[in-house]
């Protein structure tokens, strides 16, 4: 069967037209300049290569670490009801709305337009002294008319990726946020904790002193003290009693801002228990650890699907450079004369269908101008991407040091408050067999309470480098790593796109 040559001249004919005329405006000597980090040979540091390595992450309710029931309910109340994930999850279907949008221009259109109008005609040199000159008749129109975009360049189909890639994003930024909602109700758990156990120290540091003004009225009454005993002994009740006032409105703003966190009234705050937290094994590390976070970060994942959004975006600027081949036609009918409804019978019908084109010659450096914006944003999305990536291993680098730290401080505080109560007991056990005075109490007392203080205060740390670190890890937010391929995070070149022979 004799095959028609002329659909492929005609093609190669029109490749030849537009390689001459889009010569005119050319995008060279634009391109983007920065370059990602390979994660694989980032040194993650001594801290990590001396951690713990296992195939084990870190949870997705990684809170549950912790063993406190309370915390695992307040957290679950916060994840259903925080306005911030609300908030989170509602720009998340906006960036699908919108990625629909984009993509519906891929799509054929079709539009009906009518109009129904009773018109009077002048008698003038544009419409001149005809048959229609003075009268009044129906003057209706119909068209559906059709469109679609070749899109031969694929810039389209590069706007409906970009905007994809942009709905990644807000998913990541939504998971993102959860992390950060659960990192704020954890803290503020650790410091209402450290607030009862702060409260503790100050109970027991005012039953010693009400214990030794006791003692002092007693030794008064058996003719063996004096009134400054008594004076000195009864001095920091006061300072004690505001120092127990201020932890319970400490105790109180907290509870308020975990029910706030929770997306609950202060009531519901007022109902929170003295947390229990116990949190001692640290996770687990994997051997490849910073490539585990480009998939297990929120921050991460949203900073690589940007660079790929922006990818798509320098496509979408280089396929301007090329014409537009439009597919158009239209089927409708027009009536000046007749009834209502003649616009509707058929030897008023009418239709066209063919192509159109749109070739840019001289823009004036418009679309150079929008390539060069579109390889900076480029340029922008790589250089976040690597700052986050550095970050994200500096947190769980800094995170291991605090834990490792906090440990050693952990023991050298134990060590203090032990001797600190030996050093009191022996003070109070030598003045009860009148071997010294009240002074040598006296002066032992403060020093218990403030190594007890420290105590709390190291544990409390503890707890947070502790959280710190899972956070740093991603929280285990994401069951399994995801993210853009690497190939998507690179520009490229649009692809010339011939509808197939017939």
């Amino acid at each position: 069967m004799h095959r028609n040559p002329w659909p492929g001249v005609a093609r190669a004919s029109l490749f030849a037209v537009v390689s001459l005329l889009s010569a005119c405006i050319d995008s060279q000597g634009i391109a983007p300049q920065a370059e990602r980090l390979d994660a694989a040979q980032l040194d993650p540091g001594s801290a990590i290569r001396r951690a713990e390595h296992d195939a084990a992450w870190p949870s997705a309710q990684w809170w549950r670490a912790y063993g406190d029931p309370q915390l695992d309910a307040w957290m679950a109340q916060a994840i259903a009801g925080s306005p911030s994930l609300a908030i989170a999850a509602a720009r998340v279907r906006k960036a699908r709305a919108l990625a629909g949008v984009v993509e519906s221009a891929e799509q054929p259109q079709v539009n009906l337009d009518a109009n129904v109008q009773r018109k009077r005609w002048p008698q003038d040199n544009f419409y001149g002294p005809g048959d229609l000159a003075r009268t009044t008749s129906w003057n209706n129109t119909s068209l559906l008319g059709f469109s679609y975009d070749l899109d031969l360049w694929g810039r389209e189909r590069s706007r409906s990726q970009q905007a994809l890639d942009q709905t990644q994003v807000a998913v990541a930024e939504a998971r993102l946020a959860a992390l950060e909602l659960q990192g704020n109700l954890v803290r503020s758990y650790i410091r209402l904790a450290l607030q009862h156990a702060e409260k503790d120290v100050a109970e027991a540091s005012l039953a010693q002193q009400e214990q030794i003004l006791a003692l002092a009225q007693q030794r008064l009454r058996d003719g063996i003290g004096t009134r400054l005993e008594i004076s000195r002994a009864e001095a920091p009740l006061p300072e004690t009693h505001r120092q127990i006032d201020a932890l319970n409105e400490s105790i109180a703003l907290t509870r308020n801002q975990l029910a706030a966190l929770a997306g609950k009234g202060p009531g519901e705050g007022d109902r929170l228990q003295r947390p229990r937290l116990d949190l001692q094994r640290l996770p687990a590390l994997p051997a490849e650890l910073p490539l585990e976070l480009l998939g297990r970060r929120p921050d991460l994942v949203a900073s690589r699907w940007q660079v790929a959004a922006q990818a798509r975006g320098i496509e979408v600027a280089k396929a301007g450079f090329y014409p537009n081949v439009n597919l158009l036609g239209g089927i409708g009918s027009n009536a000046t004369q007749g009834g209502v409804l003649d616009f509707l019978r058929y030897d008023k019908l009418t239709y066209n269908l063919g192509p159109a084109l749109s070739l840019p010659v001289f823009d004036g450096g418009l679309r150079r101008g929008q390539l060069g914006a579109a390889a900076a944003d480029y340029d922008v999305a790589v250089e976040q991407y690597n700052q986050t990536l550095i970050g994200a291993l500096q947190q769980v680098a800094d995170a291991l040091v605090r834990i490792k730290s906090l440990h050693e401080q952990q023991k050298l505080a134990a060590e203090a408050v032990a001797a600190a109560q030996k050093t009191c007991d022996l003070a109070l056990l030598a003045q009860q067999r009148g071997l010294t005075g009240f002074d040598a109490v006296l002066e032992t007392q403060p020093t218990l309470f403030q190594r007890q203080l420290q105590q709390q205060e190291v544990r409390a740390a503890l707890l947070g480098a502790q959280a710190d670190l899972l956070l740093a890890l991603g929280g285990g937010v994401l069951a399994e790593p995801t993210g853009p391929s690497d190939a998507s995070l690179a520009p490229q070149e649009p692809r010339l796109r011939f509808l197939p022979k017939s």
